[in-house]
């Protein structure tokens, strides 16, 4: 009788994604939400089993989940059936990807928000990962439905995707002291751990202020940020860096490239052993942030394919044509309007707005720009105070403000804050309308009277700044 539930659930689910799939939607959650209906959560695994041979990936962090998986995706789908499904955040969503076919290894970015939401504890105990990828864990939205959610308890959502495994492989960034104490946990259970990090002097970035450690909540020290809370840092409670088995160890930046070397031991699941990692790649020139979802991809490939002896031909031809296209949807892009070059892209967290500010700075090259900067929502002060911290470091000739979510009184607020440093700044507000503030956004950006602009902080939804990228382009 058990069995019979199990085929028609899995059939209904497999009908009803057959019928969605053709809709904008995509059906991404109902098919996977009339499984778990009629089956339980706790019979997820019998689905597992039943469509994916080897073992799952899941991917997660708080910037370059989408982009890290769509990498690994591409490298894997070239030489192996895969099922996958990217910038996904729920376990209905997660159902339908595994609903959807049957396959080797299942791929698959997993954005976690809170433990309610997103639960966790069952993904990791009804997948049962052979792998969990951290990229980074940086303050992002600290509210979810209106409820305003603690920065530790968002962590330990995200550790809570490992927790209890025994046996798998977790590969976490060892520049990022929250995903490094993720490493450290799982290293308990006789996790294989692989860390990565950055071995460069030449990638530098302006302190963030404290950030506090993970076990005992004392600020740690740093001796160099590498990119906000990444970098070398150590505690005296005697946590600290651990030293990455795999590494970028060259950067070399030029006005069309980015070529960078990756060297290091990591240990691959087909060997049983650990395999020599040493490639060399030509990127497009995307941000050094996008140098960590390289890295992590990277780390991916040489942890779980079987194609050992071809590892080094299989990265660099992938990596050496890699373009533009595998950004996810709201990434941050140059558009060039009239004599004017304007950077525009989310930056709903003070990792991804000063990741924007960076790669536009680069462009810049010490000339005067405006900062059109769409703010924080209420009770997101966390958020508006790592985004002041880039604000203020980026040195911008103006500022325009506007709401960015949905309280217009948060952002005068937070403007009024902007104000006091003395810098030069004016505000816009704009009413929680879809169609107003993509108006708004490419009024101010036709009314900058300077060459270089750069628009990036929240947005309610990642298709306004789509939408306002692709209204520019059409100028």
């Amino acid at each position: 009788m058990a069995n019979l539930k199990y085929s028609i659930s899995k059939l209904i689910g497999k009908l009803t994604y057959q019928v969605l799939k053709v809709m904008t939607t995509g059906g991404k959650a109902y098919p996977g939400y009339l499984y778990l209906k009629n089956m339980g959560v706790e019979n997820l695994n019998m689905l597992i089993k039943d469509q994916i041979r080897d073992g799952s990936i899941l991917i997660t962090g708080t910037n370059g989940k989408t982009t890290t998986t769509t990498m690994i995706i591409e490298l894997f789908n070239r030489f192996y059936d895969i099922t996958k499904s990217v910038d996904n955040n729920t376990i209905y969503a997660l159902t339908t990807a595994i609903l959807a076919k049957k396959s080797d290894i299942g791929i698959f970015e997993y954005g976690i928000r809170d433990i309610e939401h997103g639960q966790p504890q069952n993904v990791q105990s009804q997948v049962k990962p052979m792998g969990v990828i951290y990229t980074n864990i940086s303050r992002e939205h600290t509210q979810v439905l209106g409820v305003k959610k603690l920065f530790k308890d968002y962590v330990k959502a995200k550790n809570m995707l490992s927790e209890g495994m025994h046996g798998g492989i977790i590969i976490t960034n060892a520049d990022d002291p929250n995903t490094t104490y993720i490493g450290c946990e799982r290293q308990k259970d006789e996790n294989h751990v692989i860390y990565y990090g950055f071995d460069v002097d030449n990638i530098t970035d302006e302190s963030i202020g404290d950030v506090a450690c993970p076990y005992c909540d004392k600020p740690l020290t740093y001796t160099h940020n590498f990119m906000n809370q990444r970098g070398k840092y150590s505690c005296e409670c005697g946590f600290r860096r651990v030293e990455p088995d795999i590494k970028v160890t060259s950067v070399e930046i030029t006005t069309t490239n980015m070529n960078i070397k990756i060297e290091g031991e990591v240990y691959n699941r087909t060997l049983d052993d650990k395999i020599s990692v040493d490639v060399e790649y030509k990127l497009p020139l995307f941000g050094t942030y996008n140098i960590y979802n390289v890295l992590a991809a990277t780390t991916a490939y040489a942890a779980f394919t079987s194609r050992v002896d071809q590892l080094k031909d299989d990265l660099e031809s992938y990596f050496d044509s890699l373009s533009f296209s595998i950004l996810p949807p709201g990434r941050f892009e140059v558009v060039e309007l009239a004599n004017k070059k304007v950077g525009i892209g989310q930056g709903d967290n003070g990792d991804a707005l000063n990741a924007n500010v960076n790669f536009m700075k680069q462009i810049i090259n010490g000339n005067d720009f405006e900062f059109i900067y769409t703010t924080a929502d209420e009770n997101e002060e966390e958020i508006f105070k790592d985004h002041m911290h880039v604000i203020k470091n980026s040195k911008p000739t103006h500022i325009s403000v506007m709401p960015g979510r949905v309280s217009t009184d948060a952002a005068r607020k937070y403007y009024d804050e902007i104000e006091k440093t003395g810098l030069n700044c004016d505000f816009t507000s704009v009413e929680y309308d879809f169609e107003k503030r993509v108006d708004a956004i490419i009024d101010l950006i036709k009314k900058s009277e300077y060459e270089y602009v750069i628009v990036t902080g929240c947005g309610e939804e990642q298709v306004v700044w789509d939408e306002v990228k692709n209204r520019l382009k059409k100028q």
